[in-house]
């Protein structure tokens, strides 16, 4: 079989190029995808009692006329608008998020922890060189010590200190002394920070029925069950676990990038697959509990920096659309997440159990319920791609040999960089490779890092 454009995943990048191409008139494409479902990290399933889980908690914002066009052709008016409600659960208290612009719902002693690291001449001065030092340098000692740290090494699964602090951007909302005395002595509150303070949610199916529709549109284009095993670079030939070879003229790569250049690149050339190490990643166990407990609570999503549960975030889920739960049920969708890594190793087979005493622990579940809550479980090994000193430098090598040779990676692990891994982000990396391949017209959202 011969294409001109090959696209490996059915994820949003993968489905967003599709979408791109055949909306501009060009139908001679395919895309190969190894799952028999669409939607990728943002599919979404049904399980046996009812409950329908998104893998982590999405939300849809977006920062593209684009995108928003997208979705309205998609869903129609069949989703929830929502306003972000999200609380950090510490010291026995639940403080709104941020954290730091709202630390009057914390204990004295822990809200003076926090002012006094900002006092002149408490926080470093010197330019930070990693993550750690950056947090030291921004939010102080008590900050940093009751959230910051902790929350991120939760979240990440590395070391602060062993990432870089480039990526950040809009991610993380930084503090000054000012506003954090304002908001203590006024008690006021300051929860509109982000891109994300509103947002939507389909009616029905969860995030992936985005994808879902999606892909049901693009019809034969798209081939489930169909992993990619072998690329050869030199003949452009790219052959599926069934042993089909297509050939191709430009590919679109959307599978983890260092998967492609150390496993189904067989004949990588050293220094790229040595280049291909420096990319480090973290994994996602997801848990969705659902229980008949009731608890009366707006909260979108909840943080969790401390070590009473083993989870960092848990979505009620149940609060995004009346149709995640069981019909009528009046049951609660707890959706929770628990990173994990070499850094930072879990059983895996016990997260299930660990999870549950977490809930009790942090009050969203009561004891009385534990043992009658379902569970439903997925095990997601590349959940974070991790922004490490050694990202930029690998990128840097690998995707210049890349596109010289017609293939282009792009996505949340295909193109590898965290800071534009949205949602939104990640259908747009589709559509502006598809822009490139038939107009031309250069890329914005993803930019090969140039390292000197």
């Amino acid at each position: 079989m011969q294409v001109k454009y090959l696209i490996t995943g059915a994820g949003p990048t993968g489905l967003g190029a599709a979408w791109r191409l055949q909306e501009l008139g060009e139908n001679d494409f395919l895309v190969l995808e190894a799952n028999p479902y669409a939607g990728g990290l943002s599919a979404s399933f049904r399980d046996e009692h009812g409950f329908t889980w998104d893998i982590g908690g999405h939300v849809i914002f977006s920062h593209y006329a684009y995108f928003d066009a997208l979705l309205d052709e998609l869903l129609g008016d069949e989703y929830e608008q929502h306003r972000r409600i999200a609380r950090i659960r510490a010291a026995d208290t639940w403080t709104p998020y941020p954290y730091q612009n709202n630390i009057r719902y914390l204990p004295r002693e822990i809200q003076w922890e926090c002012v006094e690291g900002l006092l002149p001449g408490r926080r470093p001065e010197a330019y930070p060189a990693n993550f750690e030092e950056w947090i030291y340098t921004v939010f102080g000692t008590g900050l940093a010590r009751h959230f910051m740290l902790p929350y991120n090494f939760k979240v990440w699964a590395f070391p602060p200190r062993l990432m870089s602090f480039q990526w950040i951007g809009e991610r993380v909302s930084v503090v000054d002394l000012e506003g954090v005395l304002k908001n203590l002595i006024l008690e006021a509150d300051n929860i509109s920070w982000g891109p994300n303070s509103q947002f939507r949610f389909p009616r029905h199916g969860g995030t992936g029925e985005i994808y879902r529709r999606m892909a049901s549109r693009l019809g034969g284009k798209v081939r489930f069950n169909t992993p990619l095993c072998r690329l050869d670079l030199e003949h452009k030939i790219a052959v599926t676990a069934g042993g089909e070879e297509i050939r191709f003229q430009y590919m679109l790569n959307t599978s983890p990038l260092d998967k492609l250049v150390k496993k189904i690149i067989t004949d990588a050339p050293e220094q790229y697959r040595q280049a291909a190490e420096g990319l480090e990643h973290s994994g996602v166990f997801v848990a969705g509990v659902g229980t008949d407990s009731r608890r009366e609570d707006d909260t979108c999503w909840m943080y969790f920096p401390e070590d009473n549960a083993p989870f960092y975030r848990v979505t009620n889920l149940h609060n995004y659309s009346p149709n995640i739960a069981p019909a009528g049920s009046g049951k609660r969708a707890l959706l929770c997440e628990v990173s994990f890594s070499r850094h930072k190793q879990e059983n895996l087979a016990e997260l299930g159990s660990q999870i549950l005493d977490g809930l009790v622990n942090t009050s969203l579940l009561p004891q009385h319920s534990r043992d009658s809550a379902s569970l439903w479980n997925m095990q997601v090994d590349y959940g974070y791609p991790t922004p490490t000193p050694g990202r930029d430098p690998a990128l840097a090598l690998i995707q210049p040999w890349l596109q010289a040779q017609g293939v282009y990676s792009r996505g949340r692990f295909g193109g590898w960089r965290y800071e534009v891994g949205n949602m939104d982000h990640s259908v747009m990396q589709g559509v502006e490779w598809a822009d490139l391949m038939l107009t031309g017209e250069a890329e914005s959202t993803y930019a090969v890092p140039a390292v000197s």
